[in-house]
């Protein structure tokens, strides 16, 4: 089957181009102007129209058991909503809920094969550390992981010492992989949690009040010390603070290979989203910072100190007692509700794999901070070449898979839970207004989205075996 995308303007990480594409069994064949269409083949006219590469988001937590429930979204609704949002690859993290890594990895291939609607691959979680553990680690290349996460927070549960870290890294830097790490004072969070509950305060904002800044800043600079000892390939995640942009900036300037990662909810909400009378749906970790810091982190897009837009993608229903409509059926998933008498019981997470195209377009391209083609390296292009990827992914060129989103750059819509396809019952955006939205998404060749119209199916998606990581 042959489909022909005539007279549209290409956006890749560093053009932007008038051409046609053809797409021809699962692959882009062609790219040019004026190509002829196959007898048989469909006819799109894209004039007026932006094609990009769909999205990468490499960071995602489907169906992840959290406080005695689960994140709402799991490997079919939470991939539908990135589809919606032009997004169609996504990466999740394995639970280490065993010492055999290899049987975590088969186990979440079960969870998320059969549900996969979009392509995906995994990183390899490493919340517990033994010898047994490090030498399992190398083997996890040949299963196409190619990238480890490590915490410096959640004290007895997730997170390794430095000492512990130290090793990790040295195993990474030897076979290839990257390190990637959620960087939190440990034990400063659990002394000033303690501390609160003792004196009683159990609303939400006391979640951001006990993950202090200062506190993430300081373990940035740790851990790129580690990696400058190490000489390991290193990636912090969710990064929300602009003291630890800057520490990534410096270390960038040295000539490290530390790389940066942000999500939406560090440009645009601070502590005082917290406050709100719904604050629980703007609870994460880590949590929302200052004004300073929204300004901090979009620098750092704009700049190239952060080389990666994602969503860390965790939704939870605000209100789990109440069910939604979901493909015709009723649910209700329990939710925020949880802590409504205590923030240390309020599942950390948030909904964005959908949301993050349309609003990093309509807030950070349409208002001049960044160009098309860095919303391009920053959302598809980048992720797709630091872990493995690319050109397979994140690219609009001849053999590249056939993942394509059509963007009508003029559409405006009030967006909100309407329009986005998160399987929850609020969204972070609503009521914003978007100019440019996603028209159609290609998986591989294949008409998934087509305005509000659905094509994609449970288990078509594909797991992808990554290669070499790269720094950029």
């Amino acid at each position: 089957m042959s489909i022909l995308i005539k007279s549209g303007t290409l956006i890749t990480a560093s053009e932007t181009f008038q051409s046609d594409i053809l797409i021809e069994g699962d692959i882009i064949s062609r790219i040019g102007i004026n190509i002829d269409a196959p007898s048989e083949a469909t006819i799109i006219d894209a004039t007026g129209k932006l094609i990009m590469p769909g999205g990468v988001d490499a960071h995602t937590h489907f169906e992840l058991p959290m406080f005695n429930t689960i994140s709402s979204d799991d490997h079919y609704t939470g991939h539908k909503a990135a589809a919606f949002g032009g997004t169609t690859t996504t990466l999740d993290f394995i639970s280490q809920d065993d010492d055999d890594i290899l049987a975590c990895v088969n186990a979440w291939h079960t969870k998320a094969r059969d549900k996969a609607a979009i392509d995906y691959s995994f990183h390899m979680n490493i919340t517990r550390f033994n010898k047994k553990i490090a030498n399992q680690i190398p083997s996890l290349r040949k299963e196409g992981i190619n990238s480890l996460k490590v915490f410096t927070a959640y004290n007895d549960r997730l997170r390794l010492m430095d000492g512990e870290i130290y090793q990790v890294m040295r195993i990474a830097k030897k076979h290839g992989m990257l390190v990637m790490v959620h960087a939190e004072n440990g034990d400063v969070i659990e002394l000033l949690i303690a501390e609160a509950l003792a004196a009683g305060h159990t609303s939400p904002e006391w979640h951001a009040l006990t993950r202090p800044a200062d506190g993430a800043v300081e373990s940035v600079n740790r851990v790129i010390s580690l990696a400058r000892q190490t000489g390991a390939p290193t990636y912090i995640v969710h990064m929300n603070t602009k003291g630890g942009a800057d520490h990534v900036r410096a270390a960038r300037n040295e000539g490290l290979a530390v790389m940066g990662e942000t999500c939406p909810q560090y440009l645009f909400f601070t502590i005082d989203a917290l406050r709100r009378p719904d604050g629980a749906k703007w609870i994460c970790s880590p949590p929302m910072r200052s004004k300073e810091d929204n300004a901090g982190m979009w620098k750092a897009l704009m700049d190239g100190t952060m080389q990666v837009f994602a969503t860390d993608h965790c939704p939870f229903f605000f209100d789990g007692t109440q069910p939604i409509t979901y493909e015709n059926e009723r649910i209700a998933i329990p939710g925020k509700e949880l802590g409504k008498d205590d923030f240390t019981k309020i599942p950390n997470g948030l909904p964005a794999v959908g949301d993050r195209l349309l609003i990093l377009w309509s807030y950070g391209v349409n208002t001049g901070k960044i160009t098309p083609n860095q919303f391009v390296a920053l959302t598809s292009t980048n992720p797709a070449k630091i872990f493995g990827l690319y050109p397979q992914k994140g690219s609009l060129m001849p053999g590249a898979d056939a993942d394509i989103a059509i963007w009508d750059p003029d559409n405006e819509i009030d967006y909100g839970v309407k329009h986005a396809h998160h399987r929850t019952d609020y969204n972070l955006f609503e009521g914003w207004k978007l100019n440019g939205t996603v028209e159609k998404v290609f998986l591989r060749g294949k008409l998934i989205v087509d305005g509000d119209r659905w094509f994609g199916n449970r288990g078509e998606g594909q797991f992808l075996h990554r290669n070499d990581i790269s720094i950029l």
